[in-house]
């Protein structure tokens, strides 16, 4: 598979990574181990260099699965996790409240090198954005385990353009991690782009799938399982799936030239936006991790490009992308 550079940051993976979480958190449903390692280690077959995972994924048991796929190939690969929540297993499986004090994130960073089994993390996110934390206290304790040998790069997940320019100054960022994609298109227009071109940093697009709905494979009439996200999720009521079926129809039109699948498009799509943008479509099924690794073959024209924005941009999003509570840990 072709690489990619983040930003001016000399981090080089492959140009389309893999999104870990789905495999044992997110979704509802978790693949058993064996068949998570099976996967992770087949996208390294597949020129797969990049891998997307966090303490709060399980939480904590997506970093091991990770680690233990990929400790064969740890020298092939790079590893990005993340910090900024407390968690509390015990008594409410997941999150509980932000937590980005420099004393908590370089704990973290000892536990999640443990758990992954390495001696260094290539990139480590602050999750979300901590308003009681002030950007350049969190910078400066990554800066210390950069120094300390502990991590290599880092990087923030759903920061504003200022928070990026603010962060950047103590602390070079080498990628900002964001929801992007052709229904999620916030990264355009808040500056957040425009300020990583200036600053040299990468970007990393999660859900650049739509959370699976820009495959087609979702209609109006799907169900999610107990414990899935989508199902609190506004974009994804019956009503705003039927809505929003119009950039479904958009993708096929568009691969229907190519006898390429909509999720290809959306895919080539993304990578045609910048040299410096890596998306990290997750999926749990060896067949569609060769179908999204296809999208980094396929050049989309000028023409497919144009005709992707005209049309596009007659098409309204219907539905919010968080329930609100969960909106306001974006950080923009």
């Amino acid at each position: 598979m072709m690489k990619r550079t983040l930003g001016r940051s000399g981090l080089e993976v492959s140009a389309l990574g893999l999104g870990c979480m789905g495999l044992n958190f997110g979704y509802g449903t978790a693949v058993a181990k064996a068949d998570g390692i099976a996967l992770i280690r087949a996208a390294v077959e597949r020129g797969v260099t990049f891998f997307d995972t966090a303490e709060i994924y399980g939480p904590f048991t997506n970093e091991e699965l990770v680690g233990e796929a990929l400790r064969p190939v740890r020298e092939q690969v790079v590893i990005a996790t993340k910090f900024g929540f407390a968690i509390d297993p015990v008594a409410k499986p997941g999150l509980t409240t932000l937590d980005s004090r420099p004393g908590h994130i370089k704990a973290v960073a000892d536990a999640s090198l443990k758990r992954l089994g390495i001696d260094a993390i290539d990139l480590f996110y602050q999750h979300r954005v901590d308003p009681q934390v002030p950007i350049e206290e969190v910078a400066g304790a990554v800066k210390d385990l950069i120094t300390a040998g502990k991590v290599r790069h880092f990087g923030l997940c759903e920061a504003s353009a200022a928070t990026i320019r603010r962060a950047h100054a103590v602390q070079p960022l080498s990628a900002v991690q964001s929801e992007y994609s052709l229904w999620t298109r916030g990264p355009e227009t808040n500056g957040v782009l425009q300020a990583l071109e200036e600053l040299g940093v990468g970007f990393v697009p999660y859900s650049p799938l739509g959370k699976g709905f820009l495959t087609g494979r979702i209609d109006a009439g799907a169900t999610f399982a107990q414990g899935d996200l989508r199902n609190v999720i506004p974009r994804f009521t019956p009503e705003a799936r039927a809505a929003n079926q119009a950039l479904v129809d958009l993708l096929a039109s568009v691969g229907a030239r190519h006898h390429a699948t909509p999720a290809q498009v959306a895919l080539a799509w993304l990578l045609s936006r910048k040299p410096w943008i890596v998306p990290i479509p997750g999926t749990t099924k060896l067949h569609r991790l060769e179908e999204n690794l296809g999208a980094a073959a396929l050049n989309l024209s000028a023409a497919d490009l144009a005709d992707i924005e005209t049309a596009a941009a007659r098409i309204t999003v219907q539905g919010a992308r968080y329930p609100e509570q969960l909106e306001k840990l974006t950080g923009l």
